[in-house]
């Protein structure tokens, strides 16, 4: 595995490094030496799965509060989408920012996701799947959202998309508070 820094602290990009043969491949996409040595201690305690058949559809930008807050790993089993992620640690030297990259099954790439940041994505094709590790339970009672369209954050998504299209975004996430309102 790679490690990329991004522009968000603690947030990383993680390539992983099929060995290929005439068989196929075969690859790590969790190692907790290796994580541990980017000073990350994720005990993944959960793993979810998401299918989404449009191209377009937005998720997120979801969180869970204290005591709840999870480290999330984040990777595309098929088709592609652009992942969003932001810091909203209050007191962070990049609070409010965000980072967003193509997860696809060609660029093998993860997204590795600290507590404390909103996650969302954008499916940039039809039929798309997106599997989730956990460092936390879910929780429904400390389950937040952050608008997916909020001007103060500015995220730029690569297809266009109207908050009333319940085809490609969920009613609660289309009515989900500002980061302002938090």
């Amino acid at each position: 595995m790679k490690f990329l820094t991004t522009p968000l602290e603690d947030a990383w990009i993680i390539e992983i490094e099929p060995h290929v043969d005439s068989r196929g491949s075969f690859a790590r996409t969790v190692c907790r030496n290796e994580f541990r040595d980017k000073g990350i201690d994720a005990d993944f305690v959960q793993q979810s799965f998401s299918r989404n058949l449009k191209k377009g559809i937005v998720r997120g930008l979801h969180y869970q509060t204290s005591p709840f807050e999870e480290d999330k790993l984040i990777r595309v089993t098929r088709g592609a989408v652009f992942d969003v992620i932001v810091d909203l640690r209050k007191g962070s030297g990049s609070f409010g920012r965000w980072f967003g990259i193509e997860l696809s099954v060609e660029n093998n790439r993860q997204l590795f996701v600290p507590k404390g940041f909103g996650h969302g994505f954008q499916t940039l094709c039809e039929n798309v799947d997106v599997f989730y590790q956990m460092t936390e339970f879910y929780q429904p009672n400390s389950g937040r959202c952050i608008r997916w369209d909020d001007p103060e954050i500015g995220v730029i998504w690569p297809l266009n998309v109207s908050n009333s299209d319940r085809s490609v975004l969920s009613e609660a996430d289309s009515q989900a508070p500002f980061l302002s309102e938090l």
